[in-house]
């Protein structure tokens, strides 16, 4: 879904496997000498939210609520990327959360003006589907409900 808001290319750009392996291996590196620190977290937990995998985005986006709940210092680092995960995972109500925080004490920051734009167009985007779907259900059940009813008439 390429978009033509170039702040918001964060939220539709992955790293090669290979690149994410360089964070993992640091971060894990990190955990067996018993001390990870923020930076190691911060890059793994980011690297995991621009893989192309809803698992690794998941496990990103949990790594940076460690961060932004432990460490008031890397909320505003934190803040954007849990919404771009939020966004990725498509659960749009927490990206919008994350987000609106994030332009609460930022409202000039064109990233977050740029996910907003995408959050809002995806929230539509899937509405209509969402619509399209049910009208859909809704036009095939009473088919069938009018084929029984005609059948049972004879």
């Amino acid at each position: 879904m390429p978009t033509d808001l170039p702040y918001a290319a964060e939220a539709e750009s992955s790293l090669s496997p290979d690149e994410l392996e360089v964070l993992r291996r640091q971060y894990y590196r990190e955990i067996e000498q018993g001390h990870v620190t923020i930076q190691s977290k911060f890059n793994y937990g980011w690297g995991l939210i621009k893989s192309p995998s809803p698992e690794l985005e998941t496990e990103g986006v949990k790594l940076l609520q460690e961060i932004y709940s432990a460490s008031p210092d890397h909320r505003r680092e934190c803040t954007y990327y849990i919404a771009v995960g939020y966004y990725k995972l498509r659960n749009y109500a927490y990206a919008r959360k994350f987000n609106n925080l994030l332009l609460s004490v930022e409202p000039g920051n064109m990233q977050a003006q740029s996910l907003s734009t995408l959050i809002e167009n995806a929230v539509k985007r899937d509405g209509l589907v969402g619509i399209g779907m049910i009208t859909g259900a809704v036009a095939v059940v009473g088919l069938i409900a009018g084929s029984v009813w005609k059948r049972s008439r004879r």
